[in-house]
């Protein structure tokens, strides 16, 4: 079943709305659609003037998928993009920006279900505006574990006068991102984020880890640094992921996290939009003025 829509003045042709993304939960594409269409107003603004890339489900959460950095021809010419020189590829490629409802319905139509973003905005792609805490769990670590772990995190960035927001990440970990200026390069974020996980890790060596192979994690709760590299993408708040349930990266309040009662399966397509009714959008002060790092980038200088 196809379908052609106008969404504000584009046309646009919704297709395979039937097919099922997933088929534990009976959420077809229409469903996937729908959830990004009910939430535009909260999500757009997370996502404006941010590098999108692909990350494609056409058979659902159980079929083959594909990422695709660079927008495909048959795209509506309406669709923005952004040319970035790619040295590994040895060409120029075409991201897609997402800026508007239309844009985002058709990705959602490309079978997108996750928001996988850049940490920096264009044309400024050289300075994040966002910091990231990646926190991993592995078993016998669980969630409660990472929400423990998150605190820390919180902690080591009061010390530097810095304001973290917490999120599932949708699987099995958490995400705490932060806000921050787009005047330090990619190294000097990534070491500051190294600073405070190392801080963490000596005060709670018993539960974490920064072992970068999988084998040698012990169980513990990974931190993970690395992500702050330029050209990593992230799982935005808000998205989709590709799992049963179809749960959410959720924005979480702090004393949620320190009441320590919530799962990465409590937040999914099904009750997202009561729960922003219920709550706003807990990232909202996320999108205004950066943090400056200075104190922190000084003193791991």
């Amino acid at each position: 079943m196809d379908q052609e829509v106008i969404i504000e003045g584009k046309s646009l042709k919704l297709t395979n709305l039937e097919k099922l993304m997933w088929p534990g939960d009976a959420i077809n594409k229409a469903g996937l659609i729908k959830y990004y269409a009910d939430i535009a107003d909260i999500l757009l603004p997370h996502l404006k003037d941010r590098l999108f890339i692909m990350s494609r489900y056409p058979d659902g959460i159980y079929g083959e998928m594909f990422y695709q950095k660079d927008c495909p021809g048959y795209a509506p010419q309406w669709i923005r993009t952004f040319p970035v020189e790619s040295a590994d590829v040895g060409k120029t490629i075409n991201y897609v920006i997402c800026n508007d409802l239309p844009t985002l319905l058709w990705l959602a139509n490309q079978a997108c279900i996750e928001m996988h973003i850049w940490l920096a905005k264009v044309p400024n792609l050289n300075n994040p505006d966002i910091m990231v805490f990646d926190l991993d769990p592995m078993p016998p670590a669980g969630f409660k574990d990472t929400l423990e772990v998150a605190l820390l995190v919180k902690e080591g960035l009061e010390q530097f006068g810095l304001c973290g927001y917490p999120k599932t990440s949708g699987a099995t970990g958490m995400h705490v991102f932060v806000p921050i200026k787009p005047n330090y390069t990619y190294n000097e974020v990534r070491d500051a984020v190294e600073f405070i996980c190392r801080q963490v890790h000596t005060v709670f060596p018993r539960k974490t880890t920064m072992e970068r192979l999988v084998a040698d994690r012990g169980g513990k709760v990974y931190l993970d640094y690395l992500q702050n590299t330029r050209g990593k993408t992230m799982t935005y708040q808000y998205s989709l992921r590709p799992v049963p349930g179809a749960p959410v990266s959720a924005p979480l309040t702090w004393d949620e996290v320190r009441q320590g009662k919530v799962r990465p399966g409590h937040f999914h397509s099904g009750n997202m939009v009561d729960r922003i009714k219920e709550y706003g959008d807990l990232y909202e002060d996320f999108l205004k003025t950066g943090q400056d790092l200075d104190r922190l980038v000084s003193m791991v200088r």
